[in-house]
C-alpha cells in the first residue's frame, strides 16, 4: 500500500502548466501574472491637485497665521485668475500673488507649488482670502510619485489582485500576459446514473459526482467541462476520453474504480497510456487510479464513486495539481492544529481525511474542532455532512483513536458565504 506523500509525489510531477497567454486586464484577476510589466511613463504623468482648493505659489501664503511687527495678525487675498478642471489639456501659468481653482486631478498651472484645501479659504470666487497657509508641495501629487519609468509595476509571479488591476489599467496596459487555468474535463461513469434532469427510476441514482467534482475543481482555479455521465462501451468511451484529453490539462473520472464498469474503463484506459489503479493508505478513497494518457501525457484521475470519498480524493490529490498548473507556490490547503471536543475514531494503518467543523475559543483564541460523521464506514457516504464541514482532520495512519482534548492538524477548506 502506497503512502499518501508517495502518491501526491507522483502527481506532482506530472504538472505541467499551460503556456502564458496575453488576456485583457479585465479577465486577468486571480491568475498569475507571467511577465514583468516595466512602465514606460510616469504615474501621474502630470504634477496634479490632489483635492479640490486653489493652486497658489507657497511662498505667498505661507505667513498667513503669524504676526507683523505690531503685533496684527496678518492677513492675504489672492486674485482668482481661472478655474482648471481635471482632464484640461490647455497649458496655464500663475503670476506671482494670482490663485487659480483647481479640481481634484487637475493639472497644476506653471509656477503653483501648492493647492490650498477650500476649508483653509473663504471659497471666494474672484477673490479668496486665505485662513492658513501651506507649505510647498501640500496636496499635490508630483509626476511619478506612484510609479517612476523603467519600474516594474506587477512582478512575474505576483497574483492578480484588484490592485494589479487597476494598477496595470493606470500605466496604460489593456493586456498582460498570465499563467491560464487549467483545462478540466470531469466525466462520471456507472450504469446506475441519470443526470439530475431526469426522475431515477428503480435501482438508479442522480449523477452527483460530476456535479459535485466540476464545483470543486472551479474552486481550485480551473476552467472545467463537465461532460457528465458517459457510455462505457469501450468505443464510445474511448471516442470521448481521446477527446476531451486533446484539450485539457487534467481529466477526472469519477466511478472508474471498483466493479465491472471499472474494469471495463480502466481496458479502454489502458490502450491510451499508463494508468494505474492502487491502494493509498488513505480514508475515505483509498482505492483510486492515476495515470498519463495520450501523446502529451494528460493527467487523468480515477476517482471513486462514493461522492464524498470522490471529494476527499480530489482535495487530496487533484486540486493540488491544479494549483501547481497555476503557478502558486504553496499548492496545499493551509494547515493549522486544533483540539478536538470529542473522540476520532480513524483506521489503522491509513492517514484519515475526516469532515469537521473548525470553531475558535472566543476567550483563548485557540482552534477547536468537531469531527462529523461519526465512525469510518458507518456514513462515510453522508454528503450532507460534507457540505457542513469547513475543515478536514487529517488523523496520522498510525493513530486509531484520537481521544477528547488531543491536538490534531486541520486543513482549511473554502469558505462558504
Amino acid at each position: 500500500m502506497r503512502s499518501v506523500e508517495e502518491q501526491q509525489a507522483r502527481v506532482a510531477a506530472a504538472a505541467v502548466a499551460p503556456r502564458p497567454v496575453r488576456v485583457a486586464i479585465a479577465e486577468s484577476q486571480g491568475l498569475m501574472c507571467a511577465e514583468e510589466v516595466v512602465t514606460e511613463r510616469p504615474l501621474p504623468g502630470f504634477d496634479q491637485a490632489a483635492i479640490d482648493g486653489y493652486a497658489v505659489r507657497s511662498v505667498d501664503v505661507l505667513s498667513v497665521g503669524g504676526t507683523d511687527d505690531d503685533g496684527l495678525n496678518r492677513e492675504v487675498s489672492l486674485p482668482v485668475v481661472g478655474e482648471i478642471e481635471a482632464g484640461a489639456r490647455t497649458p496655464s501659468r500663475l503670476q506671482p500673488r494670482q490663485a487659480a481653482r483647481v479640481q481634484t486631478g487637475a493639472p497644476m498651472p506653471t509656477l503653483a507649488d501648492a493647492v490650498l484645501p477650500l476649508r483653509w479659504t473663504d471659497g471666494g470666487q474672484s477673490r479668496v482670502r486665505v485662513l492658513r497657509g501651506v507649505r510647498s508641495g501640500a496636496y499635490v501629487r508630483r509626476t511619478g510619485d506612484d510609479v517612476q519609468p523603467g519600474d516594474v509595476a506587477v512582478r512575474a509571479g505576483t497574483i492578480i489582485g484588484a490592485a494589479q488591476v487597476g494598477l496595470l489599467a493606470a500605466v496604460g496596459r489593456d493586456k498582460v500576459m498570465v499563467h491560464p487555468r487549467p483545462r478540466m474535463s470531469v466525466l462520471s461513469v456507472g450504469g446506475e446514473l441519470v443526470d439530475v434532469s431526469r426522475t431515477p427510476g428503480n435501482g438508479q441514482v442522480y449523477d452527483v459526482n460530476s456535479y459535485a467534482l466540476a464545483a470543486a475543481g472551479r474552486d481550485a482555479g480551473a476552467e472545467v467541462n463537465r461532460v457528465g455521465i458517459v457510455d462505457t462501451d469501450p468505443a464510445a468511451l474511448r471516442e470521448v476520453v481521446e477527446g476531451q484529453i486533446s484539450r485539457s490539462e487534467v481529466v477526472v473520472i469519477a466511478g472508474a474504480v471498483g466493479g465491472a464498469a471499472a474494469e471495463s474503463v480502466r481496458a479502454v484506459l489502458a490502450e491510451l497510456g499508463e494508468m494505474e489503479v492502487a491502494r493509498i493508505a488513505m480514508h475515505p478513497g483509498s482505492v483510486q487510479g492515476f495515470g498519463q494518457l495520450g501523446r502529451d501525457g494528460v493527467p487523468v484521475f480515477l476517482l471513486p464513486a462514493n461522492p464524498v470519498s470522490a471529494l476527499v480524493v480530489f482535495e487530496v490529490m487533484v486540486r493540488p495539481l491544479i494549483r501547481m498548473s497555476l503557478g502558486k507556490r504553496q499548492p496545499l490547503r493551509r494547515v493549522i492544529q486544533a483540539r478536538t471536543l470529542a473522540p476520532i475514531t480513524s483506521v489503522a494503518g491509513r492517514k484519515g481525511y475526516l469532515r469537521g467543523q473548525l470553531m475558535r475559543d472566543q476567550d483563548t483564541g485557540e482552534y477547536l474542532v468537531q469531527a462529523l460523521g461519526g465512525a469510518p464506514g458507518a456514513s462515510s457516504h453522508l454528503l450532507a455532512t460534507l457540505a457542513e464541514a469547513n475543515c478536514l482532520v487529517i488523523v496520522p495512519s498510525e493513530a486509531e483513536q484520537v481521544r477528547t482534548g488531543e491536538v490534531v492538524d486541520v486543513a482549511f477548506l473554502a469558505q462558504r458565504g
